[in-house]
């Protein structure tokens, strides 16, 4: 379990770039806010989460019958974890932030949803209406096409 990371991770850098790219300027992993959200926007007391399939429990109740070694460990872990989301969620709510909970291949699969999301909210702060600019079905798979970085392509043969 030591090569399997909390912070840092694929999607976690996705979503932050789309962020970034948005203009939508966060905190990573704030100590004094509870659950310690992936990312914080504390203006809008906006806390979102980027949560794992396995480690957060997404179809729990089907995936965990397939469960094969140390059974009885990972099935307190995960639902353990499960019950400390919830308990994170109805905290924050509670003191006023909105909370987004985003599962990896989501944010893989339809990262347009994800921020497309966000940006409504946030728009309800501002007299503006959610930017269109984000596709719904944009991806972040590298091109099939090359670049003109990529080695034996000359510049201009695009």
């Amino acid at each position: 379990m030591q090569a399997n990371k909390s912070f840092g991770t694929k999607p976690e850098l996705a979503l932050g770039r789309l962020l970034w790219s948005c203009g939508l300027r966060y905190r990573k992993h704030p100590k004094n806010v509870t659950g310690r959200p992936d990312f914080c926007i504390r203006k809008y007391r906006l806390a979102i989460f980027v949560d794992g399939e396995f480690w957060h429990g997404r179809d729990w109740e089907d995936k965990k019958k397939n469960l094969k070694g140390n059974r009885d460990f990972w099935i307190a872990k995960i639902e353990r974890n499960i019950e400390r989301d919830r308990r994170v969620n109805t905290t924050l709510s509670a003191d006023g932030w909105k909370v987004f909970r985003f599962w990896e291949t989501d944010i893989r699969k339809h990262p347009g949803r994800c921020i497309g999301a966000v940006l409504r909210y946030l728009a309800g702060f501002t007299s503006e209406s959610a930017p269109q600019y984000i596709p719904a079905d944009y991806t972040l798979d590298t091109p099939s096409a090359p670049i003109a970085a990529d080695p034996g392509v000359e510049y201009g043969d695009g």
